[in-house]
Parts: structure tokens; C-alpha cells; sequence
């Protein structure tokens, strides 16, 4: 993954987090988000994402 995707799946996951402590997301919808952060949080710290491998993605610069 490129490094502007991992930012931004950081960001967003970042984001989940912070509308669930405030309390403006709650129930199923929440733990769906906060599920999908985990994800997020996980495949940005290792930046690689296993979806993209049968598909071919790649969101790194050109070598």
C-alpha cells in the first residue's frame, strides 16, 4: 500500500473512534464501524491489504 492509502485508512479509523467515545454513533452500526477501524488499523500498520492481491491493486508509486 501506498503510503498516502495507509494515512488515510489511519484517518478514517481515527474517526470512527472518536464518534464512538462521543457517543454520536452507537448499536450495530457501531460496532460495524469499529470492526471495519480494526481492519483498517491493522492492514495500515502492516501496509498490506490481502483484498488487493487477487484483484491486482497495488496504490504504490511506480519503481
Amino acid at each position: 500500500m501506498g503510503t498516502i492509502y495507509i494515512a488515510i485508512r489511519l484517518v478514517i479509523a481515527a474517526i470512527v473512534i472518536i464518534l464512538y467515545l462521543t457517543h454520536v454513533i452507537s448499536g450495530t452500526i457501531a460496532i460495524i464501524l469499529l470492526i471495519s477501524a480494526g481492519i483498517f488499523i491493522l492492514t495500515g500498520l502492516l501496509s498490506f491489504c490481502p483484498l488487493y492481491l487477487p484483484f491486482g491493486i497495488s496504490t504504490r508509486g511506480k519503481k
